[in-house]
């Protein structure tokens, strides 16, 4: 794993066993690296992927950053995805990309995704900082919010166009729903024992800060805190929200064990 990515504007790409592709970016550095998993309808081209990636190049850790499958310059079509396929993608970049210790970033459906992957992965992961973590959204958010009506269509038809509270529209499959009955992680303990730190919009429309909360109650780790930004909304992507995370990040790195 000698190559370094610095900011190509073609991706790399990792082949998967079904024919699929992982478009990603990569420097290398030191571990513990940083991995970052965005969220949903999102891609690796956001502000807090490019400034993680500028603290690491700055510091000479080792970072990645990658699109999920449906996302951003990876194959498929979003439609076909779920939360079970975009921890098999992270596993991936885990075991094929990086080597040690990492501290995995995840943003919204990225920190569900995160959570999950330090399960499957628990002695790669070193820690986990999620950013408004939208655990169990599938089923405690989407699901919930369907009508009768459409929830009727959308066993009818496979997939459902739906109306966020930010006025865009998601297309919800059947696929993604049952997926993530699979993947419930709130239902009961987490046993992810690694550190974890938690930032979450007190004003986030999307996710609720409970959702944090409920985390750090059911996880593991006794090294959890949860920071609750007064007037943060959902994406935290702002210059002082960005500020705070590689604060975060930084700290962690600090005080990570690594054996």
């Amino acid at each position: 794993m000698s190559e370094t990515d610095t900011l190509a504007p073609t991706p790399r790409i990792i082949p998967r066993p079904d024919g699929a592709t992982i478009a990603y970016h990569k420097i290398e550095g030191s571990n513990p690296g940083v991995v970052f998993i965005h969220g949903l309808t999102s891609d690796m081209t956001g502000g807090k992927a490019l400034a993680l990636e500028h603290y690491c190049r700055a510091r000479g850790r080792s970072f990645v950053r990658f699109d999920c499958f449906g996302h951003g310059s990876s194959s498929g079509a979003f439609i076909e995805g779920s939360v079970g396929r975009w921890v098999e993608d992270t596993v991936a970049v885990l075991d094929e990309l990086t080597e040690g210790p990492q501290v995995i970033v995840g943003s919204s459906m990225g920190g569900w995704v995160m959570l999950l992957a330090a399960l499957t992965r628990p002695s790669r992961v070193a820690g986990l900082v999620g950013i408004a973590t939208a655990a169990d959204f599938t089923e405690d958010i989407i699901w919930q919010a369907l009508s009768w009506e459409q929830r009727d269509a959308l066993r009818a038809a496979g997939w459902i166009r739906v109306e966020g509270k930010d006025g865009e529209t998601y297309d919800i499959s059947q696929i993604l729903i049952e997926d993530g009955r699979e993947n419930l992680v709130l239902r009961g303990p987490i046993d992810v024992r690694c550190p974890v730190r938690l930032i979450h919009g007190l004003e986030d429309p999307d996710v609720p800060w409970q959702t944090s909360m409920l985390i750090q109650e059911r996880l593991a780790s006794t090294d959890v805190e949860v920071t609750l930004v007064k007037g943060g909304g959902h994406r935290l992507s702002e210059s002082h929200d960005i500020d705070r995370l590689i604060r975060t990040v930084d700290t962690m790195m600090a005080n990570v064990q690594v054996e």
